[in-house]
């Protein structure tokens, strides 16, 4: 009888469909999703953190003028993470050439990069802000 039951249990677990995944398996696959969306979410949370803030600078119509070769313009964007792209940036830089500026920037009267401009006064700061000045000079809030 054990050698019937043996042959029953073979020709049983031959023809069984296998499971693709064990339960371990799938509790380990969903823990490490769970895992991935959360550093994502996160991420994508910090990066963008400055977008109101760069959007009421716009909105209060500031107006950075920058060049792309200037490192201080980088620096000064970077300080925005993710959310440089909402900033009110207007490029003076001509493409392919550093010592150039466009006529926009000519006639603006801009001598140094970056440059922030507050309305309605028109007052100009040359250099830097940290994004407490900025937000000291435009009333608009930190995050």
């Amino acid at each position: 009888m054990s050698q019937e039951k043996r042959k029953r249990q073979e020709k049983s677990q031959a023809t069984a469909p296998r499971k693709l995944f064990d339960r371990t398996t799938v509790i380990l696959i969903v823990v490490i999703a769970v895992i991935v969306a959360g550093a994502l979410g996160y991420r994508y949370k910090h990066d963008h953190q400055y977008d109101g803030f760069a959007k009421c600078l716009k909105d209060h119509g500031l107006v950075m003028y920058g060049a792309y070769w200037c490192p201080h313009c980088a620096d000064q964007k970077a300080l925005f993470l993710g959310s440089a792209k909402y900033l009110p940036y207007h490029e003076c830089g001509v493409p392919g050439d550093t010592r150039l500026e466009n006529d926009s920037c000519k006639d603006a009267g801009i001598k140094k990069f970056p440059t922030w401009q507050f309305p309605p006064t028109g007052e100009r700061i040359e250099g830097d802000l940290s994004l407490e000045a900025l937000s000291d000079r435009s009333g608009c809030p930190l995050p």
